[in-house]
């Protein structure tokens, strides 16, 4: 009979796929980055270099490479000869990131409107028709996908690559709370809702409408977090699990 252990190995083998040395490192940070956002890794779970090795069958090396890209993307904290671990926001970040993604994304769909063509729009009429499709059946993981690729569409309509890299690794941190901000916000419909009013600035070339819908939008959620005291922040946390 096979031991725990062995089982385990093989689990996450299956979940890796078959590897090669060009894509090893990807690999493992899919792998990882997927574990994070679904909680199977929560906040201050440590990521351990020989373990993982162990448990993935690969090297150290791309174990190293994937723990520094989640590093870079805000995922995990590297602490000096400590090893690295799942980073954690409390309250105060997480109002702290909220803030700085009305910022981003206000500048963002500023300078996007004007350059969006027919091709552009119509991909985010797309993922809009798509989230409310998702909300309608109830399917909040897909929504929030959805949900995730409007807003990385609208970032990288900017044309400015410095910030999307900077809005990667603060959605790429805000990313494991995604159940957290669904509660926040309290409606997939009056997200939609939301998505479809910031479209139909976009399509009038209204950038300056669009980026006052957006920063509302992105309040929702944020006002409420602000007036959480610290438990209830900590008791909706437990509830993304």
């Amino acid at each position: 009979m096979r031991s725990q252990a062995t089982a385990t190995r093989d689990r996450h083998a299956r979940a890796l796929g078959p590897l090669d040395n060009a894509t090893l490192w990807e690999r493992v940070h899919d792998y990882l980055r997927e574990e994070i956002l679904a909680n199977r890794l929560a906040p201050g779970t440590e990521l351990q270099e020989p373990a993982l090795s162990e448990q993935l069958g690969v090297s150290r090396g791309p174990i190293r490479e994937a723990i520094g890209r989640l590093a870079a993307e805000g995922l995990v904290t590297v602490r000096p000869r400590r090893g690295a671990v799942v980073t954690a926001l409390s309250k105060e970040e997480f109002v702290e990131a909220y803030q700085v993604r009305e910022a981003l994304e206000a500048f963002a769909v500023r300078l996007a409107v004007p350059r969006l063509d027919e091709d552009g729009l119509a991909e985010l009429v797309a993922l809009a028709d798509e989230m409310e499709g998702l909300a309608e059946r109830g399917d909040v993981d897909g929504f929030f996908e959805a949900n995730a690729g409007f807003h990385v569409a609208l970032v990288e309509a900017s044309g400015n690559r410095q910030l999307a890299d900077m809005y990667r690794k603060l959605t790429g941190q805000m990313g494991r709370y995604r159940r957290v901000s669904l509660g926040l916000r309290g409606s997939l419909r009056r997200s939609v809702d939301e998505h479809r009013a910031i479209l139909r600035a976009i399509a009038r070339k209204d950038a300056e409408r669009a980026a006052k819908l957006l920063d509302e939008h992105i309040r929702v959620p944020q006002r409420r977090l602000e007036a959480l005291t610290q438990e209830e922040f900590r008791e909706l946390e437990r509830t993304d699990t």
